[in-house]
């Protein structure tokens, strides 16, 4: 057969591929067909989220649907998308400003998300904070990131404030930045001295010794375990009350000299 006779059917064979119903076309292996099909303003919301299940999705196939307002519609879609592991950058960030709270949340905690993305929707999360309502800071304490967890350790409410500092993604840094804010209640530095996990992490100990509220017992207990130079370092820089951080050079020097 020439190339003459070849040429026809190769024709025939991309119009037959680029009239594939919408169905067909979300599922094939052709880049044209899906981008076609992202591109549709007859794309339903089902055949949307049907087509972002697909982790091989192009960059080019998630811009087109990005683009798609019928499609877009759909909330669960445009979260899907923004949850898309190739979804540019330049389309997934200006999409998760527009989410709620559960979806911003949803998108931060997402393992296929790439990080840029989750901390855009852990900005855009923690700037809006103030405004939400104090069963969703509740939820957010409980089972957001380890970085919104920690801004909610500075809640004036007590209860969220403790439901942060159980928070399974939480970390000992957010800790110790809390701990140490001028903003710190006396409530969070009381409960982290005598948190079951975090009151025997020695950063999380140190930045007790450095905070404004500790307790003269726990500091003693903090402070048994700490050399008395580096106690007189940490202390230089503590908020402690000055009797507070006599008691416990004395008690230092005591122990040292045995």
């Amino acid at each position: 057969m020439t190339d003459q006779d070849a040429q026809p059917e190769s024709s025939h064979a991309s119009a037959i591929a680029s009239t594939l119903p919408l169905a067909d076309a979300i599922h094939s292996a052709e880049r044209d067909d899906l981008v076609r099909a992202a591109a549709d303003p007859a794309l339903t919301g089902d055949l949307a989220l049907a087509l972002l299940q697909r982790a091989d999705l192009p960059g080019e196939v998630l811009e087109q649907l990005a683009k798609n307002r019928a499609a877009l519609k759909l909330r669960k879609v445009k979260v899907a998308l923004a949850c898309h592991p190739h979804t540019p950058r330049h389309v997934s960030v200006p999409l998760i400003r527009q989410f709620y709270t559960f979806d911003l949340m949803k998108v931060a905690l997402s393992p296929v998300v790439p990080a840029g993305v989750k901390l855009s929707a852990d900005e855009t999360l923690l700037a809006r904070l103030k405004t939400i309502t104090l069963g969703g800071r509740l939820t957010l304490a409980r089972q957001a990131s380890g970085r919104i967890a920690g801004a909610l350790l500075l809640d004036a409410e007590q209860r969220i404030m403790r439901a942060a500092l159980e928070n399974s993604r939480l970390t000992e840094a957010p800790i110790v930045q809390a701990v140490l804010k001028p903003a710190a209640s006396a409530a969070l530095v009381q409960a982290v001295s005598r948190h079951a996990k975090w009151s025997y992490r020695r950063d999380v100990q140190i930045a007790l010794l450095r905070s404004e509220h500790l307790s003269l017992a726990r500091a003693l207990a903090f402070a048994r375990g700490i050399p008395p130079a580096q106690l007189r370092e940490i202390l230089q820089i503590s908020r402690l009350p000055a009797r507070i951080k006599e008691q416990l050079l004395r008690e230092s020097q005591r122990t040292a000299n045995g």
